[in-house]
């Protein structure tokens, strides 16, 4: 028999002066055949999902999404707890309410933040989200690339303390977003990305992508909101909507954020030369319409009073599945040149030295390379997170 906890009533926090911060987030998208599950999965079931803050406050909220569903989704009920291994509860869960109700029905192509619930967490807590779904979504808006483990049950469980029967997966669907009430917090953190930044490679629940280790070193005063996904590109569609396109939603609209790190171009790269020698010209004309998307983002960022600093991308000549020629190396250069020059970013994150061969500097250092020669082995995420300076996030004195 589960252990059942009963259900605290969802108190809304006190209104005060002190700000909503995002403090965890990912990038949504529709997810593909391997990643999304079965029809009738989320049918009359309760779905428990677990993520990790990288920064405490005194109140919590929700951001739940549709973003991809073409039907309205309704969630019939919901929670919010301290989470243990396996999907369990430390505590009893938080109900969720939306404008007062238990219950909401999501438009599609839209987010919802649910009512805020007094609820202390600190840096670094494993949250669980339960939701229960009556009936099956028409489309599975979701963050495949986890690397945390999710729990599904058939039936109503958002109070109890485990999961009956539940069956797990690797993938995070409906919820977009954690906020936290902070008081003279400051300024957070997005770092937009493709699988590098979500942190392909890294084993499930271990929090070792690299925007995790910042965070660390940041000590959870900080937060650092992960919008990476794998496989993703500045200009086109391919996994997930391009950079550009998700920039407003994955970036501009997290709360309490003063900084964007943006990692992002080695997939467009790869990608041009994949299936056959791109000529000098349609090289040129990538760097070209690289960069000048990435003078896009500063300026919206700009217009927004945050501060955008740029990585350079990462050496990955020895990988099979790009095979990258001297075009290739020669589009990375390019890139890079543009990200260095002063008067573009407000501050480049060196990724590229940070994580090169001395010898071999179109390829990655033996040490931080996984094995498929694009990928940082764990050392290479560590890695990563050193070589991110401190100093461009510490607020001026008045």
């Amino acid at each position: 028999m589960p252990v059942l906890f009963p259900l605290l009533l969802a108190t809304a926090a006190p209104a005060q002066s002190c700000p909503w911060q995002a403090t965890w987030g990912a990038s949504q998208m529709v997810p593909g055949t391997d990643n999304a599950l079965p029809s009738g999965t989320l049918a009359d079931a309760t779905l428990r999902q677990v993520m990790r803050t990288s920064a405490g406050g005194d109140a919590v909220r929700v951001r739940l999404s549709n973003a991809f569903g073409r039907q309205p989704l309704r969630i019939a009920a919901a929670s919010v707890g301290q989470a243990a291994p396996g999907g369990m509860l430390t505590a009893r869960p938080r109900t969720l309410t939306f404008a007062g109700r238990p219950d909401v029905v999501i438009p599609p192509g839209a987010d919802w933040w649910s009512d805020p619930v007094a609820f202390r967490v600190a840096s670094f807590d494993d949250l669980a989200v339960s939701l229960y779904l009556p009936g099956d979504p028409d489309t599975q808006t979701s963050h495949p690339g986890a690397r945390a483990t999710s729990y599904v049950a058939k039936g109503a469980h958002v109070g109890d303390a485990t999961l009956p029967a539940a069956q797990t997966n690797t993938h995070w669907f409906f919820v977009s977003g954690l906020e936290v009430r902070r008081c003279g917090a400051p300024p957070g953190i997005v770092a937009l990305g493709d699988s590098i930044t979500d942190g392909y490679g890294v084993k499930p629940d271990t929090n070792r992508r690299w925007t995790d280790t910042l965070a660390r070193r940041l000590g959870g005063r900080v937060a650092v909101v992960n919008q990476g996904i794998g496989g993703n590109r500045v200009l086109l569609d391919g996994t997930g909507p391009n950079a550009l396109a998700r920039f407003e939603r994955d970036v501009l609209s997290q709360p309490g954020i003063g900084a964007v790190i943006v990692l992002e171009g080695i997939n467009d790269i790869g990608v041009l030369q994949r299936d056959r020698p791109a000529s000098a010209a349609e090289q040129a004309a990538l760097v070209e319409r690289i960069t000048g998307a990435y003078a896009q983002m500063i300026a919206r960022a700009h217009a927004r009073g945050l501060k955008v600093y740029g990585g350079t991308i990462m050496p990955f000549m020895a990988n099979s599945y790009y095979h990258p020629d001297a075009g290739s190396e020669g589009m990375r250069a390019a890139v890079n040149a543009w990200i260095r020059t002063p008067g573009h970013f407000d501050g480049v994150i060196d990724f590229d030295r940070a994580m090169r061969d001395p010898d071999r500097p179109a390829y990655l250092a033996p040490a931080y390379d996984s094995g498929d020669g694009l990928h940082p082995s764990s050392a290479g995420y560590d890695a990563m997170a050193r070589a991110v300076p401190l100093t461009l996030f510490k607020r001026p004195r008045p």
